[in-house]
């Protein structure tokens, strides 16, 4: 492909020379005598490269190189000025110049410059094309609303760190998904990723699967194993149920947050490993670390990037996506052809709660490919799901009324709820609500709500 190199310069001679220079390279020349004829040439030609004198009539260097960057940014424009316009040039470097050289302008000098203009220009293409690919693979993973969006960002920022990364999000909501995906786009992703599920492990047990033990350091110990923070070593590892860490083990695992050491049960000899935690968790770990009950110096260790995973009803307009997808994985695992979905059906997908979230919808869409003979999945395939209490239809759960009563009844409702959960206790219930102790207790007045015997605080 030949590239293109368009020269602005008002004095003839000058361009003369530059083309016959440029020329020796194969490159296409366009000229323009000021720089209003460039920004009428630029967007039509569309030049790789741009050589830009500073000192023109009309239309200076400094409006030109202003002008040319709001139609593309990403052009490269080497300015060419006098020895005694040295500040003005260093000030089109501020304005986004790739690099200036002064006159008269030496040959080999603006042919390795053109040359490595032209290199960073594709070298920025391809970076743009690669995150543009991420992207979509992304999006196509984890869903493409807005919420998802930010998350995916997030997610593009942190990969190629090493800080400590904690991801927060309800069950089902793939915070193991995303942790994959984190270490995937790692420049650790071909070392292991290991993943350690708290809650499926004995709390006596934590310490020595973390960490490993030498053999005889208790009854039973009669090999020496390595924990999964060595055998995770070059890689990532993943702490799931994080909140299900015991006091000893925070303070064990803050010293290989700090140090990168670890010390197995029964060994007094460090061993150094080189690991990237990402910890995950359905609580919000921050409400743990002000009730004591989790190390706040272990929680900003680990927290240096925080990636909170949004629930499934917070960002319906991914259901679609995600019930194609996954009828599409059930009918390969049932070898049955591709089955579409009616829109109905949709509409019943979009008004469920989902408290298990992508997992439960997964399992519940496999479910109706099971069901379904017809080429298709209706609302009827959907019978077990329609027969929830959480499905009640629209008409029934939300009897036509005016719109301040509605909001009356479902905060009341709210009210009562939040009651029930924290025992009356007032100062909790205001706290989940968001709203102060003196109008909690208006609108347990205003809506005649009764204390049956409890203790409010």
């Amino acid at each position: 492909m030949i590239n293109k190199v368009l020269i602005v310069e008002d004095s003839k001679t000058t361009r003369l020379i530059l083309r016959r220079m440029l020329e020796k390279e194969a490159y296409a020349i366009y000229e323009a005598a000021n720089g209003i004829e460039a920004i009428n040439i630029f967007p039509k030609d569309k030049p790789d490269v741009v050589i830009l004198d500073l000192n023109m009539p009309g239309m200076d260097g400094i409006q030109t190189i202003n002008e040319i960057k709001k139609i593309d940014a990403s052009i490269p424009v080497i300015v060419v000025t006098s020895q005694g316009d040295m500040s003005t040039a260093v000030e089109t470097m501020k304005l986004g110049a790739y690099d200036f050289l002064v006159k008269p302008v030496e040959a080999g000098k603006l042919i390795v410059t053109v040359k490595r203009a032209i290199e960073k220009l594709y070298l920025q293409k391809e970076i743009s094309s690669l995150h543009e690919s991420v992207d979509k693979s992304l999006e196509w993973t984890l869903g493409s609303s807005n919420a998802m969006k930010k998350v995916i960002e997030q997610i593009k920022q942190v990969a190629q760190s090493d800080f400590s990364i904690i991801i927060q999000g309800e069950t089902g909501t793939g915070k193991t998904f995303v942790a994959n995906i984190i270490h995937n786009l790692s420049k650790r992703s071909n070392k292991p990723f290991i993943k350690i599920d708290l809650s499926a492990i004995p709390e006596t047990l934590v310490e020595s699967e973390l960490f490993g033990y030498e053999k005889g350091a208790f009854t039973g110990a009669i090999v020496n194993k390595s924990g999964f923070l060595k055998i995770a070593d070059g890689g990532t590892i993943l702490i799931d149920e994080l909140e299900n860490l015991s006091p000893m083990v925070q303070s064990k695992l803050l010293s290989v947050v700090e140090n990168m050491t670890i010390y197995p049960l029964g060994s007094k000899k460090p061993i150094t490993v080189d690991v990237r935690i990402i910890a995950a968790t359905n609580k919000d770990i921050k409400s743990n670390v002000i009730e004591k009950k989790f190390r706040d110096d272990l929680f900003y260790r680990l927290g240096e990037f925080i990636i909170s995973l949004p629930p499934l009803r917070s960002r319906v307009e991914d259901i679609p996506f995600f019930a194609k997808k996954f009828i599409i994985d059930a009918c390969s695992e049932l070898n049955k052809g591709i089955l579409d979905i009616d829109e109905d059906t949709i509409e019943i997908l979009k008004r469920h709660t989902w408290p298990g979230n992508l997992r439960e919808l997964k399992n519940v869409l496999r479910r109706a490919v099971l069901f379904s003979n017809e080429g298709r999945i209706k609302s009827e395939h959907l019978k077990f799901l329609i027969e929830d209490k959480e499905y009640i239809s629209y008409n029934d759960l939300y009897p036509i009324m005016p719109l301040k009563d509605a909001i009356s009844s479902l905060e009341k409702k709210l009210i009562m709820k939040a009651l029930e959960i924290y025992n009356w206790n007032k100062t909790k219930v205001s706290a989940a609500l968001q709203i102060d102790h003196k109008t909690l207790n208006t609108k347990i007045k205003e809506y005649q709500i009764n204390n049956h015997g409890n203790n409010s605080q």
